[in-house]
């Protein structure tokens, strides 16, 4: 879980940040880039982690982790980064590598012997965003087209 702690802090820090220095002169993309950086960079992340942690059925073994942390991020990134730039095969990579990312997470939660309302949670957070990230996608498509 620290892992996913620390870097979705981490972006929940950077998204203030971003809102704060771009508050005086704020644009759509500056305000999209904080609140991307928060929710989906920062509180999902955070909250991918901790579900983790209580469903794996044993102990994850750090390459891994640190797999499933990479992945996330690096896809955060490409989005992020595709998104302000206009780049939309990037936004398109960072999407791909988010949704490998969850099925690396779900997968861990297979099996998993903790009671109900966690396993709940965890599935309903991975299906809100796997249904938002194809959402993102096309709304790039009509903003930049």
């Amino acid at each position: 879980m620290l892992p996913f702690g620390i870097a979705g802090v981490a972006c929940i820090v950077a998204g203030g940040l971003v809102a704060a220095v771009t508050a005086p002169a704020a644009t759509e993309h500056a305000s999209w880039a904080a609140a991307y950086l928060v929710l989906v960079a920062g509180v999902a992340q955070v909250g991918l982690g901790v579900g983790q942690a209580l469903l794996a059925p044993g102990s994850l073994s750090a390459r891994l982790v640190a797999i499933e942390v990479a992945v996330w991020n690096l896809g955060n990134a490409a989005v992020l980064a595709g998104t302000l730039l206009g780049a939309t095969p990037l936004v398109d990579a960072g999407g791909a590598l988010l949704v490998a990312g969850l099925a690396l997470l779900l997968r861990q939660a297979r099996g998993s012997a903790a009671p109900h309302w966690p396993l709940l949670a965890f599935r309903l957070l991975v299906a809100l965003l796997l249904v938002s990230i194809p959402i993102g996608l096309v709304l790039v498509r009509t903003r930049s087209g």
